[in-house]
């Protein structure tokens, strides 16, 4: 893992292992290596390790298990697209949706964009053109 200076260590900690969970890497019940082992293996201090796990605790993606070390919960996968399609509504598609109306674009050449590209996608996506 290359850290760059542009965002805090613990949040790209907490970024790497959410895509490991995305990304099939890092699955329900598995367990990550502890904040020590984090420290060590990346030269970082332990307390940014720990404040890693403290966030991705608190998004419910791991959990604590007193004396065995954390593990990667159940609903992880889910939680993780969930924020993720909520970001992509909240943040792209609104954009895009707000370009269009300052352009002029009306809802019925959206919808008609819209549906045309989804129905050209599916064809591609099952090999008929």
């Amino acid at each position: 893992m290359n850290f760059d200076d542009s965002t805090p260590i613990y949040l790209q900690i907490a970024e790497d292992i959410r895509l490991k969970i995305l990304t099939g890497m890092l699955s329900t019940g598995d367990q990550l290596m502890s904040t020590t082992l984090y420290a060590t293996t990346f030269r970082i201090n332990p307390a940014t390790a720990g404040k890693a796990f403290a966030l991705l605790l608190e998004e419910g993606l791991i959990e604590k298990r007193r004396g065995i070390g954390m593990f990667v919960t159940a609903e992880a996968k889910q939680i993780i697209i969930t924020q993720r399609r909520d970001s992509y509504f909240e943040t792209v598609l609104s954009t895009a949706l707000q370009t269009a109306l300052d352009l002029g674009i009306n809802k019925d050449e959206v919808l008609n964009f819209v549906s045309n590209y989804l129905e050209l996608e599916q064809d591609n996506h099952h090999g008929t053109n």
